[in-house]
């Protein structure tokens, strides 16, 4: 029962993850880094969807920074990443561990290991806005 926890955990986080980073308008995303839209669905808090994502990152792929309207929560189903939240020193993430980025602060996330990442993401968003604006 706990892995099935674990396993519903980590498609919501992916989920976040993916959302967040331009998936309305694909050709936004970088080289190295794709997403799928697993499930968007409104909340019972009004405003506000969540949106379910699957992320790969290629070696050496990434995502620069950026920030979300809302929560990400993620989970690193296979490989690392390298997470940078603003505040924060660098931390690498592999397969079984999850991390949380608050409502608009600036992160980035990338591949630095040899292998394909996939992290599943769940993104708790406002609803009309962006999934994800760049910051330069």
């Amino acid at each position: 029962m706990r892995h099935r926890n674990i396993s519903l955990a980590a498609a919501f986080t992916a989920a976040l993850v993916a959302a967040g980073w331009g998936l309305r308008s694909p050709g936004a995303q970088p080289t190295g880094f794709k997403r799928d839209e697993l499930q968007r669905h409104d909340l019972s808090i009004p405003g506000r969807e969540a949106v379910t994502v699957r992320a790969e990152f290629n070696p050496g792929g990434g995502v620069g920074k950026h920030t979300h309207p809302g929560e990400e929560v993620s989970y690193v189903v296979e490989g690392e990443l390298t997470v940078e939240v603003a505040g924060q020193p660098p931390v690498i993430k592999k397969a079984g561990d999850a991390f949380f980025v608050p409502a608009g602060v600036v992160h980035s996330a990338r591949n630095a290991g040899k292998t394909q990442t996939c992290v599943l993401v769940v993104y708790v968003l406002e609803k009309g806005k962006p999934l994800a604006t760049p910051v330069k």
